[in-house]
């Protein structure tokens, strides 16, 4: 494994992160998952993502138990809050009561008595900014986590909740936008706000789904077990990737591959960290293979032809619109993330 500051911050993590969006729903359960975790740490990854609204909930809590009993101060813990977790008007958004309670529950969940990174999943246009700011000021002042982030927002906004976390004498320190060679949306405006501003990346997605790993043929027939066959294991993510065109391209990625002895999963993940403003990249599985497999992206360098010759495969499907990062932002209380 290799590691890299989040942002400027001092703050070191793992270039692959385990997270459990998708893992703690998949078949399995919670065994699948501590396995997963297992496999994790052997690898050497220290940063695990997670969520008070995945899995209900449970996400965190078996998240909390796979690490009991590892060395809490070589981990790096990261949950976020804005997603509904109840039925209650408040039991969503950025607000100062629901963010208060969101602490307490995800430190609870997880048990610990500290996050190093907590971050805002998306922007909340019905909460002023600055109440926000200040409710997760508190958060870290009361030492419940050591930094803040955020989520799919905007470059404004991110600018914006800068500007006030430095006022509020806060770090703001990272950004978790989804990034792959299929989805380059942040490019445009986000990461180069994120540059200026010290801020770096902590992706989601860096396998578009799973569709960069090569395992969807065209055609329309897909493997048994996969998350494109199963409604709770994400595959309404994968919709707009599942089409002949994309997953022809993207069987063009397999030679490519090859060539630098690497899988296609390995190739599309050491393009997401050749990007400098990418600290970290979160991974999902549902077996421990696929953390073995995985980690063995870290640490190869992707030469320029082999960079120009994936754009130029991958070019026409490509999303680059960052119009998308300001849809993400919920317009009602009734929005549930996906």
């Amino acid at each position: 494994m290799e590691f890299r500051h989040l942002g400027r911050s001092g703050l070191i993590v793992s270039q692959l992160a385990f997270g459990n969006w998708l893992t703690r729903s998949s078949p399995g359960g919670e065994e699948t998952e501590i396995a997963c975790v297992r496999a994790a740490l052997d690898a050497g990854i220290t940063t695990f993502d997670t969520a008070d609204v995945y899995a209900d909930a449970h996400a965190e809590e078996s998240l909390g138990r796979a690490l009991k009993g590892e060395r809490r101060e070589g981990l790096e813990i990261l949950t976020k809050v804005f997603a509904p977790v109840g039925p209650g008007r408040n039991d969503m958004g950025l607000s100062r009561k629901h963010i208060r309670e969101s602490i307490a529950n995800s430190l609870r969940r997880l048990g610990t008595d500290h996050v190093d990174v907590y971050q805002a999943h998306r922007f909340d246009l019905s909460t002023p900014l600055e109440e926000t700011m200040e409710a997760l000021a508190d958060v870290v002042h009361s030492g419940k986590a050591h930094y803040i982030g955020v989520s799919e927002w905007t470059a404004d906004q991110i600018r914006q909740g800068h500007s006030l976390a430095r006022e509020l004498k806060i770090p703001l320190v990272s950004n978790q936008p989804q990034y792959s060679a299929l989805w380059r949306v942040p490019e445009a405006e986000v990461i180069p706000a994120c540059e200026e501003l010290g801020v770096g990346q902590i992706v989601w997605s860096p396998l578009a789904q799973g569709v960069l790993t090569g395992k969807y043929l065209p055609g329309g027939t897909w493997p048994e077990g996969s998350r494109a066959t199963d409604a709770n294991d994400g595959s309404a993510e994968l919709a707009a990737w599942l089409t002949d065109d994309v997953l022809s391209r993207v069987r063009q990625l397999g030679p490519i591959a090859a060539e630098g002895g690497l899988t296609a999963a390995q190739l599309s993940l050491a393009w997401v960290l050749q990007n400098p403003n990418v600290c970290a990249a979160v991974l999902g599985a549902s077996r421990p293979e696929q953390i073995t497999d995985n980690v063995k992206a870290v640490g190869i360098r992707l030469e320029g032809e082999v960079m120009d010759r994936i754009d130029s495969v991958l070019g026409p499907v490509v999303n680059r619109d960052p119009a998308v990062t300001v849809e993400s932002s919920p317009p009602s209380p009734g929005w549930r993330l996906a």
